[in-house]
This record gives C-alpha cells, structure tokens and sequence, in this order.
C-alpha cells in the first residue's frame, strides 16, 4: 500500500528520471527518416531496414519498435528539448515535414511547436525561456 508520503510498505522511493520512451512505428524506414534524418536525433542501435532502432535524447533515449499491424490512436505527447525552437522547426519544414504551426511562447515558459510523427504520435519540440 503506498502513503501519501510517497512511501511504499515503508519503503522510501523517489522517481529520478525516464530512462526511455518506446513508440510503435508502422514503417522504420519512414520513422528514422523522420527523427534522424528531420529532427536529427542521432541513431546508437538500428537503423531503416531494423525491426527496433535506439536513438540518443540526451542522457535517455527514444526507441523505435516496428509493429506493422499498429492502430494509431492518441496517447499524449512526446515532449524533446532542443537548443533553438526555431532553427529546428525550419529544419522540419526543409526537410518536408508539416509542424502543427509556428513555434509559440506558452504561459508555462516554453517557447515549442508540435509535429506528427508518420505514425501519428505528437512530438513536441520545446526549450525553457529564460
């Protein structure tokens, strides 16, 4: 049983940090495209032609995992830090990719954009203001 505390069974625990996000991709080839190739988020494992690809964010990573047969619904929103909001949209668009508009200041101090990604998971770009 968990406390109000944020302890279990007398246990302490703390979340530290996420170590991965695993998405389902219909199509790896397109999907690597998109985040290597696009957004520019370097591969460590995999690749086009591979069935799991790995790919560095930072100190975690986004995995790519192909399940062809994957229905797409919404599920929320993938948030990835970039140094320039900007630049990177522009990078998008240049790389013939559609943002969901022009990156935005939001209340929350966040200058971001969001994009689909061809499988239909929302990706946000974003970078604290300062």
């Amino acid at each position: 049983m968990m406390l109000a505390s944020g302890r279990w069974l007398g246990l302490s625990m703390t979340v530290q940090s996420i170590s991965a996000i695993t998405l389902a991709v219909r199509d790896m080839a397109q999907s690597v495209a998109f985040y290597h190739d696009g957004a520019g988020i370097p591969i460590l494992y995999g690749g086009p032609e591979a069935s799991f690809t790995s790919l560095s964010v930072g100190d975690g990573y986004l995995n790519l995992i192909l399940a062809e047969d994957a229905e797409v619904r919404w599920w929320g929103r993938c948030i990835l830090y970039v140094d320039d909001v900007d630049a990177h949209h522009r990078r998008m668009v240049q790389a013939g990719y559609s943002p969901d508009g022009e990156p935005a200041d939001a209340p929350w101090r966040e200058r971001y954009y969001h994009i689909t990604d061809p499988d239909g998971h929302e990706i946000s770009f974003a970078r604290p203001l300062g």
